[in-house]
This record gives structure tokens, sequence and C-alpha cells, in this order.
């Protein structure tokens, strides 16, 4: 396996590799061998943890509320208007990665007309295509047509193509993105050498991203009128919703779930990573050296390896403005479920995170202990809970009160109605997720029937079962495989419009 920038190689580090999953299978196991054992402090145990989960909707909740309003005041906003009123605004360009395998023409060319007709001046926006050489001949038939339609649009628009086989690289959008990064210092150094680096503000997009048309204006603006803006990234609400009704009720829910995550994160900042597509200064990346080749989770790596290199003054600007994303999809109802479990294992296994932390925090002697503490702590709690907590609440939770259902003590007899009592309250969160739903869907498509709203609302139902098979499930995969040394690649995320 290939070495990690930061000195970290696979399987250095075992025993770090191993907490993440000996705590999930643990607790899972013990909460099932306690329910016969001991059902009574298995009971306990639940009623606690139910209590946490709770408390942790609670707080869940207003953050939530918070960003989705400060979400829908910012979109209605003229940014285009505000930025040119920044002093200097003129110097700042934008540099969109895009890198793509085997992408539809027409997802590829959506993209840049989103782009070409942004209010934000063409003229300042560098385009990188970023394609793989596994994919040479479809990759150059794309660049050609989209050279002979968007070629004039941009400042200038680079073209990349990832070599196969490079000592060091896990094929993905990680070592693509370093390859293409390289190769772009390149072409500015010898081109466009009087723009300097601090002018330049990096958007690296999946390539079926589409920006809101005030995107780049807030972007340069936030850009300007941030202290020290080169020492933060920028993260903007990313929605699922491009394809949002055409997908099946579980790829929605976990689409909405997905979204509602990242604007509860945004209201606080002091424990943000970025996620998926977001901007970062050219500076930055050019420091670290660009992405890591050889891991599977490169949006949320980006962030660390600039928090670790600037022994932790770094950090991530809320950007309360959309970005929309094609949600998985596939050829039938049963391909998509599947081609959400591998993006669900992908994205949890950010788990690869910790020994990297570990390892650099015990040699960081600049970095404040607490800042440590905290960005540990958030991401050992935010995986384990993501693995166990829908199995213990929704499964788990309930064995031990039937097997103890006859013994005859205050604890048992009440224990189910307090376990009742604590879904409902919980049930709270459901309903302000399902609601805000409503406020963040595209209009619907024309060939959408009518009563889809309605399905829109029961899908809901469906949440259980949902945040177990494809939450739960999927983390518990990717922690169990990380624990025994099998380590995922990267899987590209299928893309398959209907009725776009």
């Amino acid at each position: 396996m290939a070495e990690m920038v930061g000195g970290y190689r696979y399987g250095q580090s075992r025993f770090w590799e191993i907490i993440p999953g000996v705590l999930v299978w643990s607790t899972l196991l013990g909460a099932l061998i306690l329910s016969f054992v001991a059902p009574v402090w298995a009971i306990v145990f639940i009623i606690l943890f139910d209590l946490y989960w709770l408390l942790r909707i609670l707080y869940f909740v207003p953050f939530l509320i918070y960003s989705a309003i400060k979400f829908r005041r910012t979109i209605k906003i003229n940014w285009m208007q505000r930025m040119r009123h920044v002093p200097n605004e003129e110097r700042i360009h934008h540099l969109i990665f895009l890198p793509t395998y085997k992408e539809d023409v027409d997802i590829v060319r959506t993209t840049l007309k989103s782009l070409r007709d942004n209010p934000f001046p063409s003229g300042r926006m560098f385009v990188a295509l970023c394609g793989e050489e596994r994919d040479h001949d479809g990759f150059n038939d794309m660049v050609k047509t989209m050279k002979e339609e968007f070629g004039h649009v941009f400042k200038d628009m680079f073209v990349t193509e990832h070599p196969m086989n490079l000592p060091g690289d896990i094929p993905g959008k990680g070592s693509n993105l370093c390859w293409a990064g390289g190769r772009v210092s390149e072409f500015l150094s010898e081109k466009y050498s009087e723009i300097p680096d601090a002018d330049i503000v990096v958007s690296a997009f999946d390539v079926d991203t589409l920006a809101h048309e005030q995107y780049f204006a807030y972007l340069t603006y936030l850009y300007l009128t941030t202290e020290n803006p080169t020492r933060a990234s920028y993260q903007p609400v990313v929605l699922f919703s491009n394809n949002i009704w055409s997908s099946p009720a579980p790829v929605r829910i976990s689409a909405f779930g997905t979204t509602f995550w990242l604007l509860s994160e945004l209201a606080r900042p002091d424990r943000l990573w970025t996620f998926s597509s977001h901007s970062m200064p050219w500076t930055m990346l050019k420091d670290v050296g660009f992405w890591q080749r050889d891991i599977v989770s490169e949006d949320s790596r980006i962030f660390l390896q600039a928090f670790l290199h600037y022994h932790g003054d770094y950090r991530v600007i809320p950007m309360y403005m959309p970005v929309s994303m094609d949600a998985v999809s596939g050829s039938s109802y049963w391909d998509s479920l599947k081609a959400l479990y591998k993006q669900q294992r992908r994205w949890a296994f950010g788990v690869e995170h910790l020994p990297v932390m570990i390892g650099a925090f015990k040699e960081d002697h600049i970095m404040p202990r607490l800042a440590k503490a905290k960005y540990l702590f958030n991401h050992m709690e935010g995986m384990y809970t993501w693995a166990t907590a829908p199995l213990l609440i929704f499964f788990l939770g309930w064995l031990p009160l039937r097997i103890a259902r006859n013994e005859g003590s205050a604890l048992v007899q009440a224990a189910p109605f307090t376990l009742e009592i604590l879904m409902q309250m919980a049930m709270i969160g459901v309903f302000v997720t399902a609601t805000l739903s409503f406020f963040i869907l595209p209009p619907k498509p024309k060939t959408v029937r009518a009563h889809n709203w309605l399905i829109m609302l029961l899908q809901w139902l469906l949440l259980p079962i949902t945040f177990v098979v494809l939450g739960a499930f999927p983390a518990i995969d990717a922690q169990t495989r990380f624990m025994f040394k099998k380590y995922l690649g990267f899987n590209v995320t299928k893309k398959i419009r209907k009725g776009f």
C-alpha cells in the first residue's frame, strides 16, 4: 500500500486502525450478550444511550433551524453587488477543478453551462478538466466537444490526464486531483505568472456540481472580507438535488440527511471539516503539496492536511450558499440502493483519518492541546455513533425488554414507557427534517406526477430502515474493513439523470 503524506502508511499504526472497529463491535455485541446475561443492566445502558441521543437531537435541531434560516436569507442577497463594493475585488480569480471518469458528456456540459451562465465574470475563471488515462479515448472525445463549445468562454481551460499505475497512487479522485494540481501549477506559472497565488481561489467540484448563481460572488466577498483568508477553506451547503425527484425514497432520505447534517455543522464552524464540493486557497494547496494520492476521503483529508501543516491555524468558513449535485442512482431501484450503500461506506471510511491525527498530534508541540482533543473527540464520537446509534435505538434497544418482561422490578416495568417517551421526544428531529426537506426541494419536473408530493412526505416512514441498512451497516462495514486491513479503494458514484 502506498505511503501517505505526513509519513503514515496504511498498517503502520495497527492499534489506532483497530480501535474504532473494536469500540463499535464491543458495543453491539456487548448489548446483545448483556440482554441475555444481565437484561436489567442492558436496559439501564439502553435508557442512558437513548437519553444521550435525545439530548444530541435537541442540540442538533436549533443549529439546523438557525442554518436553514440563514441559508434562506443568504441566497436572497445580491452578492454581485456587494462584491463590487469591496476594494480590489477585480484581482480575484477562480480555478475550478472538475475531475471526471467515464462521465456522460451531457453532465459535463450542464456543469460548464452553469459556470458560463454565472454572473461572475467568466474572464476571471479557470476551468480544469481532469481525466484519467484509464478512460483515454472517452475523455479526449469529451474534451474536444467541450473545447468547441466552451473553449472561448473562460480565461483558460486546462486539460490534465492522470496516468495509470503511478507508484503511490490509489485510483480515484484524490490521486486525479493531485496530478491535476501539479500540472495546473505549471500551466499557471508559464502563462499567468502575473497573478499572485493569494489571488486565486480553488473550487474542487464533483463533475456534476452546479454552483448557485451567486456562489462565486459570495465566495469572493468572503475571501476578501475574512481575516487571513488563505488560512481557511470555504464550505457551501451541499444539496443532492439535481435528480432528487427521480431517485428512490431511501436515496432521497439519505440525501436529505446528509444535507441537514452539514447544515447543522455549518452553525458550529469550530468543529467543521470540508466535505464534498468546496473551495479553498490556492496558496494552501501549494503549501501542502496538493491532495493526497493514496486515500479515499480526499475531500475531508485536504482540510486535515492544512490543519496539520499550519499547526491548527486553519479553519473552515461556513458558506450558506448551495451547490447542487446528483443523488446516487443506478439503472434499477436495486442498483441505486447498492450505489448508495457504497457511497455511504466510502464516506464512513473517513475513519482512516484517525491514525494520521494521532501520529501528527503526538509530534506537533505547537498546536494547542485543546484543539487536538476537540478534533479527536468529534471525529471518534461521530464515527462511533454513526455505526452504533441506529441499531441500539431501533433494534437492540428493545431486546432486553422482551427478555426481562416477566421480572417484577420497577425499572423493568417502567422501562418501556420511559423508552417510548424518549423516542416520542426524539421524533422532533424527524418532524423538523421532514418539514425542512420541502424547502430545499428543486421545482418539480413536468414529467413527475403531482401525487409525488405525498410520496415525499410518506417516505419518512422508511427512516428507521434507511437509518440502519443504509447508514449503520455501511459505517460498520467501513470500520470493520479498516480494523482487518481490508483497505477500501475509491468507488465512483454513478450519475444517471431521468427527466432532469
